[in-house]
């Protein structure tokens, strides 16, 4: 008796007697996740980007919000900036001196000259309480109409860019899931009302709502976080209602109620986290949308404020001169695309990895 025990509770082998070990989903899924080349890749990618702009605060940048008048639309550079004036100083004045029919400056053009070498070595301005001499800055991708660092505010502005997609983001989540799931588990009176709702929301155009609500309520981050997520729960809604449906009538569901188990420990113990791969997923494509519609916003004025910037901001300001000084929506146009890519290939390789019917894919 004490040895069918035994072996009843021992660990299962195959057939060359080594221990079968049991593979959960987020295990399987991790594994073909890893063949997925184009998702391991947007995953490095969106990694080296939260990487970046949590730490722009020690990385050896200058700060985004400093303007220097005489640093305006400078061309990207890895020469300092006192260098990149002298040699525009200099060619003007070749160029002059070749209208006048002369091939060489004269002795006053050239004392001038090393006077104004002299002066951009010397020049220096206080940030912060420090003394700096300005000139002996590099703008690795030029800067703006204000002299500000298009590096620093790139990485700034991925800050806030990415803060606004998954603030918006988890926000939106929230709301669906619970909605979601409750109108799918406890059907009835609040699950009609509650779709009804979701029907109606649906009918509204979203982009002017969102305006009217920051025409309203203020131009400020919060109320950007809380306008976008206002009505992006409702497709999650729909989707974990369907889901929460398919699922409740399941053996586990039933022992649940059994053993006396509550509603909210049923619905949020058992039923949500069965639906948390459709919930990755949505999450996942969901981020980049969040992102591109305050870019939407920033275009038309209507999203982050000065002196904070975002991907959107930038691309904005660029749009205004983008004829004459080309890296400044150059640049910026290339950062939110990359991420906006890395995150879509991440949430498509994502779906296949979550997804039971496409194991033979990966």
């Amino acid at each position: 008796m004490v040895d069918s025990v035994r072996k009843t509770t021992q660990t299962p082998v195959n057939q060359f007697d080594q221990p079968i070990k049991g593979v959960s989903l987020w295990m399987d899924a991790w594994r073909r996740l890893k063949k997925n080349r184009m998702a391991i890749s947007g995953l490095v990618v969106v990694l080296v980007y939260c990487l970046l702009t949590l730490s722009a605060s020690i990385l050896p940048i200058h700060s985004f919000k400093h303007q220097v008048l005489n640093h305006q639309y400078l061309p990207p550079s890895f020469a300092t900036v006192g260098e990149v004036l002298y040699e525009r100083q200099e060619k003007l004045s070749r160029e002059a001196a070749q209208r006048d029919g002369r091939s060489e400056l004269s002795d006053k053009e050239r004392e001038e000259l090393a006077e104004f070498r002299q002066k951009l070595a010397d020049e220096t301005m206080v940030f912060d309480g420090k003394t700096v001499k300005v000139n002996q800055r590099r703008y690795i991708l030029g800067t703006d109409a204000l002299g500000r660092d298009l590096l620093a505010r790139i990485i700034y502005g991925g800050q806030v860019s990415i803060t606004i997609g998954l603030v918006g983001t988890l926000t939106a989540v929230l709301i669906g899931l619970i909605i979601g799931a409750l109108a799918g588990y406890l059907g009835g009176v609040f699950d009609y009302l509650s779709m009804r709702v979701v029907d109606v929301m649906y009918g509204l155009p979203y982009m002017l709502l969102v305006i009217i609500f920051m025409a309203v309520f203020g131009r400020n981050i919060l109320n950007l976080f809380l306008c976008l997520a206002l009505v992006s729960w409702l497709t999650l809604s729909r989707v974990v209602r369907g889901q929460i449906i398919s699922l409740k009538n399941s053996e586990f569901v039933q022992a649940a109620r059994v053993v006396g188990a509550s509603t909210g420990r049923i619905v949020f113990r058992h039923l949500v986290p069965n639906t948390l791969g459709v919930v990755a997923v949505f999450t996942t494509l969901q981020i980049p949308s969040f992102i591109l519609m305050e870019s939407f916003l920033s275009y038309l004025g209507l999203g982050v404020q000065a002196p904070l910037a975002s991907w959107g901001s930038l691309v904005r300001d660029g749009v205004d001169g983008m004829s004459s000084y080309p890296w400044m929506l150059f640049f910026p146009g290339v950062a939110m695309t990359v991420f906006l890519f890395s995150m879509n290939f991440l949430g498509d390789g994502l779906r296949d990895a979550l997804d039971p019917q496409s194991k033979n894919k990966l």
